[in-house]
């Protein structure tokens, strides 16, 4: 509603034990049962936006007529970004129940990712073409390479660097094998809000995939 139905939920299994710890949660060790516990709480999530009053008697989530208001101004409800690229369980649930994926990796890696969705998807007579795939990566810009040198020196100070660094046009050249590998839509987070990548991102980058 603050939104205005502009909400996606982005969900994931879950890996860094720290904070579950946090917050009193019991960590399990395995990757799949971390998996299908977020599987399940999608399911829970998607009735409860959905019913007026929600039962749901699972393996790890148990609700007795239980009221979720006011419902989600989007109908039928909120689009689901599952994240991840396990190929056995993560992707399966992406073909199950979500709306979009996020997948990280290099070109090479997210193209064999998105060919396995593909597999789930026919396994579970899902459209493919109906989720969109996302990817997201840090992303750290300079106007040419003596500058980006310069920036990787002054930013790995404060640890390490990780996703890309270059100009605007190894920008451009990237993303354009992104897309070609299959993804839709680039989510872009940048090496501690340097001010300069968002100001070549918006004026030389962002104008080449209008």
């Amino acid at each position: 509603m603050i939104s205005g139905g502009r909400l996606t939920l982005g969900i994931g299994a879950g890996y860094f034990e720290t904070e579950y710890r946090q917050y009193g949660w019991e960590f399990p060790d395995r990757p799949a049962v971390r998996i299908r516990q977020m599987e399940e709480a999608v399911r829970l999530i998607i009735a409860m936006w959905s019913e007026k009053r929600t039962t749901f008697h699972g393996r790890y989530f148990h609700v007795e007529d239980a009221i979720l208001e006011p419902k989600p101004v989007q109908k039928p409800r909120p689009p689901i970004m599952i994240a991840g690229g396990g190929e056995q369980l993560t992707l399966r649930a992406v073909a199950r129940l979500a709306d979009a994926c996020n997948v990280g990796g290099d070109v090479q890696t997210v193209r064999r990712k998105l060919a396995v969705l593909r597999s789930h998807c026919d396994a579970a007579q899902r459209d493919y073409d109906a989720i969109e795939k996302t990817h997201n990566n840090s992303w750290l810009l300079a106007r040419d390479e003596a500058a980006v040198a310069a920036k990787r020196r002054r930013l790995a100070a404060r640890g390490p660097l990780r996703g890309f660094a270059g100009t605007p046009a190894q920008a451009i050249d990237q993303i354009a094998q992104y897309r070609d590998a299959g993804v839709q839509l680039l989510i872009n987070s940048d090496y501690r809000n340097d001010m300069e990548t968002h100001e070549l991102m918006a004026a030389e980058v962002m104008p080449h995939f209008a």
